[in-house]
C-alpha cells in the first residue's frame, strides 16, 4: 500500500521570503509561516499556541512568493513534508524537515487589511491557480474584461 505524504496549511510569513536564482535558472523561496490554535483549558484560561513552519518554493511558486509575499500576508499551502541531514562546518549532524509546497492561495495581509489586489485564489479551473505546474498568475481583480456582477 502506497503512503500519503500531504501537508494542509493557512497562516502568516514571519518575514518577508528568502529568494534565490540558482545558475541552473532555477529559482527558490523560503520562508517560515504561523499558525495559532486557541482553547481554553480546564481551568477555562484562554490558551493561544503558535507553531512555525518552514517552507520551500520552486520555480514559479517562488517566484510568485517573490512578487506578492510579505512579512504577516496570509497564505494557504498545500505540499509534502521534507527531511534533510547535513554535516555542518563543525561536524555535527544537522536535521530539519520543511514542507515543500506545490499549491499555494495568497489570502492577503495580516490584519485582514487587503494590500491591493494582491489577493488570489487558486482552488479551480474558474481562478487563476498558482502551482508548480503553472507559468502564469494573475491575482484576481486585475482583469478589467471580467463583467460579472459580484
Amino acid at each position: 500500500m502506497a503512503g500519503v505524504n500531504k501537508v494542509i496549511l493557512i497562516g502568516n510569513l514571519g518575514a518577508k521570503p528568502e529568494v534565490r536564482h540558482l545558475e541552473s535558472g532555477s529559482v527558490v523561496a523560503n520562508f517560515n509561516i504561523a499558525t495559532t490554535e486557541k482553547y481554553k483549558n480546564k481551568a477555562g484560561q484562554l490558551i493561544e499556541q503558535t507553531e512555525w513552519h518552514r517552507l520551500e518554493l520552486w520555480d514559479n511558486l517562488a517566484k510568485i512568493a517573490e512578487q506578492y509575499l510579505d512579512k504577516g500576508s496570509q497564505v494557504y499551502v498545500e505540499g509534502k513534508l521534507r527531511t534533510e541531514e547535513w554535516t555542518d562546518k563543525d561536524g555535527v549532524s544537522r536535521r530539519t524537515t520543511k514542507i515543500r509546497v506545490n499549491n499555494m492561495t495568497l489570502l492577503g495581509s495580516r490584519g485582514g487589511s487587503d494590500t491591493g489586489n494582491k489577493t488570489a485564489a487558486t482552488t479551480s479551473n474558474a481562478n487563476q491557480t498558482a502551482n508548480s505546474e503553472t507559468a502564469s498568475f494573475e491575482p484576481i481583480g486585475e482583469n478589467p474584461d471580467d463583467d460579472l456582477p459580484f
